[in-house]
């Protein structure tokens, strides 16, 4: 949970989630629908589905435990080298390396390295390099104290408090006052932008949504009915009725964007009032009220601009509306 997502946001994610699904056999055998529910609102979904697979391994090869074992470790859905160190060093005791973007940082800086730490080849060498220096009977304190450093003390936005570190007679970088340089890392590419069109299909409290397909963006999600463009009022009406279904008022809503790893949605919306959602005949469309979407049906953070027009709260907005409501 915390790979992409910062620790106040997952604090009561990881509550339910634990409180939902407490065993490695629970995640394992939880129905898919139910799954994303409880992930809804962390984004980045694969990473919930590879906790499944993982969990799925784990039940039917090692009786629901993790391998004592970095290389078993890594070859376990979703874990790559970081967190197979991760779990080796801290939970086992295995004096194998942890490397994340703090330590690479703190390495970057304390040996005056300037190779583009996004390669992998980088990587490996500083993993060889801190495997020969590191002390076989507290590899879990040595690597947790490396990525404290670099969260806490070598930071990674704004200026570094050198002041306070233990490093700070040994760091190169600040013996030659171009902390600020490192690391080096390669510019991103940019991403793709792509117009939506995004459709609140209403007949009294019940709205339409639809299942994306189970590969590619947002892979298995529901979702509000979307189309590339941004589409005029008739072009909407057009597609509504192509559903067999009676438009009898369509409201523009505001413009929204959301931005995933490599791809910016720049959205427009329309509120389709329509006579009867039961007379369609389309097939891949549900039509559900409030209580059925927030309990059940898992819509990405990308629609929240327009699912407030639906009553529906998504994810960390629903949990604290409920939270206010039992303070109460």
């Amino acid at each position: 949970m915390l790979q992409q997502t910062r620790v106040e946001a997952v604090k009561p994610y990881f509550q339910r989630f634990r409180t939902a699904l407490p065993t490695v056999n629970d995640v394992a055998d939880c129905e898919e629908e139910r799954l994303l529910k409880l992930w809804e609102g962390l984004g980045y979904y694969n990473r919930v589905r590879n906790i499944q697979k993982a969990a799925v391994v784990l039940k039917e090869q090692y009786n629901g435990a993790l391998p004592e074992d970095y290389e078993l470790l890594k070859s376990l859905p979703g874990i790559g080298n970081y967190t197979a160190g991760a779990i080796a060093s801290i939970a086992f005791g295995i004096p194998v390396p942890a490397v994340d973007g703090n330590v690479l940082r703190v390495i970057s800086r304390v040996e005056l390295r300037r190779e583009d730490i996004m390669k992998q080849s980088v990587r490996r060498k500083v993993e060889e390099d801190l495997l020969a220096i590191m002390p076989p009977d507290a590899s879990g304190d040595f690597n947790q104290a490396l990525m404290e450093l670099g969260a806490m003390v070598c930071l990674p936005n704004g200026l570094p408090e050198c002041d306070r570190c233990p490093l700070i007679d040994q760091c190169r970088a600040y013996a030659e006052d171009c902390v600020m340089e490192l690391p080096v890392k390669a510019p991103k590419k940019g991403r793709r932008i792509e117009e939506r069109t995004i459709l609140v299909i209403q007949d009294g409290d019940r709205v339409a949504i639809t299942k994306r397909p189970n590969k590619g963006l947002l892979a298995g999600m529901y979702e509000l009915p979307n189309l590339e463009g941004h589409l005029t009022e008739q072009q909407a009406v057009d597609f509504v009725e192509g559903l067999e279904l009676t438009s009898l008022r369509i409201q523009p809503l505001e413009e929204a964007k959301h931005i995933f790893s490599h791809i910016e949605w720049r959205m427009i919306g329309y509120v389709v009032r329509v006579a009867s959602l039961e007379k369609t005949s389309h097939q891949g469309y549900y039509f559900v009220n409030q209580k059925e979407t927030e309990g059940r049906y898992a819509i990405p953070a990308a629609f929240a601009a327009y699912t407030r027009y639906m009553n529906i709260r998504l994810g960390q907005t629903k949990y604290r509306q409920e939270e206010r409501e039992r303070q109460q």
